[in-house]
């Protein structure tokens, strides 16, 4: 009896690996969709959560077509992701608006500050110049009020209650260590008196007081020694008086001397004509 011999069966191809889910559409849709929820009630920052919310939205989608191919396996976190992105672009909108609408009742304030405190006008005290209203209605008569100038002894008083007077000059004489003083030119010296009468402090570190001497309106140097210079120091409570004197070089042929105080960058500058 013959033997019939068989070989090896024949050998099966090995099963391919299936590929790992490709879940990082999802993940990146979830994770910028809540940041964006987050800025998009950020003041300012509104603008960055609607661009993360619309990428977002766009990464959800992508995910979810994903997830029903079978190419990924977080279509929850892919449908979180697109939802949360148009929330944050709502989100977003409605913080501009709000955003907006504040800076603007901001600026508004702030404009209605500097309108309160602007300066109304002097009353004639000692000078009897009859000051104008110096805030004006207009802009033509804003010009025309920063035009006029008052005389010695007269006050301006501002919205806010403050009153600044300026006294009649005297002659001089500038101490032996004393700067801003030119051999030839003539001292002069003033006292400004700042009156409270608002309801709130006033704070003098913003006052300045500068003065131009003769026709040409040449700068007369403010002049320091150990009697004038300092000036105002701290804040002066409502219903109390401050004063401080001041000194100018003047040229010895000048018939003129304007001085001219401002209690602060949101108030107007006033000026006085002395006659020297």
């Amino acid at each position: 009896m013959s033997q019939q011999m068989y070989g090896p069966p024949p050998q099966m191809g090995a099963p391919v690996p299936p590929l790992p889910p490709r879940n990082g559409l999802g993940t990146a849709a979830l994770v910028l969709g809540l940041v964006g929820l987050v800025m998009g009630v950020i003041p300012f920052m509104f603008w960055l959560g609607a661009i993360l919310g619309i990428i977002a939205l766009a990464l959800g989608l992508t995910g979810r077509g994903k997830a029903k191919r079978g190419e990924a396996t977080n279509k929850g976190m892919a449908t979180a992701g697109a939802v949360l992105g148009p929330v944050a672009v709502v989100l977003s909108v409605v913080m501009g608006v709000v955003t907006v609408m504040a800076v603007d009742d901001a600026v508004d304030e702030i404009n209605k500050s500097v309108s309160d405190t602007r300066g109304k006008g002097a009353t004639a005290k000692d000078g009897g110049s009859g000051g104008k209203d110096k805030a004006g209605d207009d802009a033509a008569g804003s010009d025309a009020a920063d035009a006029e100038t008052y005389k010695a002894g007269d006050t301006v008083i501002y919205d806010d209650g403050v009153q600044v007077t300026v006294s009649q000059h005297t002659a001089y004489s500038p101490g032996e260590y004393s700067v801003g003083h030119k051999k030839g030119n003539k001292a002069y010296k003033v006292t400004v008196t700042v009156v409270n009468k608002g309801k709130e402090k006033f704070d003098t570190a913003l006052l300045t007081v500068d003065a131009r001497a003769g026709k040409d309106g040449k700068t007369a140097e403010s002049i320091f020694d150990d009697k004038v210079g300092e000036g105002f120091n701290g804040t002066v409570v409502p219903g109390k008086t401050a004063s401080a004197e001041f000194a100018f070089d003047a040229p010895a042929d000048a018939k003129t001397l304007e001085v001219e105080v401002s209690p602060g960058w949101s108030y107007n500058s006033s000026h006085w004509n002395l006659k020297l």
